[in-house]
């Protein structure tokens, strides 16, 4: 026989987390009131369980479960164009948010998706047998957005990562080129609101939106442009 793993994550509340999942195209299979708080969602072959848990923190969690799927890219359209609907926005801060879709240097292409209790889902698509890390980069900038890229969404330390940022940009001797400097700010405006800092992600935000590029850095960065329009973006409750 065949076995499948199902995880089965925390929340203060299911109502809220329910919510979420229908707006991402998910069915709730079950749903149990008493004598304890449970449901099951389902879409296509993710089924995601979740029970209730009056004393949990969703500011506080660590939990989390890897998604593979071999269309990345859609499933990320598919669950902005649903957020946008349910929500109006693209949520980009706070719970829940979706973070850009990536390519890692450990040969995966992946987004993180974060529900209202905190639960994070990493979706992602292999694009290599080889999983191990590629070397860093040596070049400055290169070497620092790889880094802090690692420590924000792999390791999930936002502030290690504006560190590194930090870091860089102040060097005197060194600058980045403009889609270096793009990357980074976006990059930066990003933590930042993970963290709370409002003033930073805005001022990262409108010195990434001051870059100056070419016809053909914009047509390259149309990712990183998009995801800077949605941190621009008033919302995350």
């Amino acid at each position: 026989m065949g076995e499948k793993t199902i995880p089965i994550l925390p929340c203060q509340s299911l109502q809220p987390v329910l919510t979420f999942y229908s707006a991402l195209g998910f069915e709730v299979t079950f749903q149990q009131k008493s004598p304890n708080p449970y449901a099951v969602v389902q879409r296509g072959d993710i089924e995601l369980q979740f029970f209730g848990l009056k004393q949990y923190d969703p500011a506080a969690s660590v939990s989390t479960c890897y998604v593979l799927t071999d269309d990345v890219d859609g499933l990320y359209q598919a669950f902005r164009a649903g957020l946008k609907e349910a929500y109006g926005r693209i949520p980009t801060r706070g719970l829940p948010r979706v973070g850009p879709v990536k390519d890692m240097s450990y040969g995966v292409r992946q987004f993180l998706i974060t529900d209202p209790a905190g639960n994070c889902l990493r979706i992602g698509q292999p694009t290599r047998e080889d999983q191990h890390h590629r070397p860093a980069p040596q070049e400055t900038f290169a070497r620092a957005l790889h880094h802090a890229s690692l420590l924000a969404d792999s390791k999930g330390d936002p502030a290690a990562a504006a560190k590194v940022i930090d870091r860089v940009l102040r060097l005197e001797d060194e600058r980045p080129t403009p889609l270096q400097l793009l990357h980074l700010l976006v990059l930066r405006a990003d933590v930042a609101g993970r963290l709370g800092d409002e003033e930073t992600a805005a001022t990262a935000c409108a010195d990434a939106a001051a870059v100056r590029l070419t016809a053909e850095e914009r047509s390259s960065a149309r990712a990183e442009l998009a995801r800077l329009a949605d941190l621009r973006t008033v919302g995350g409750p």
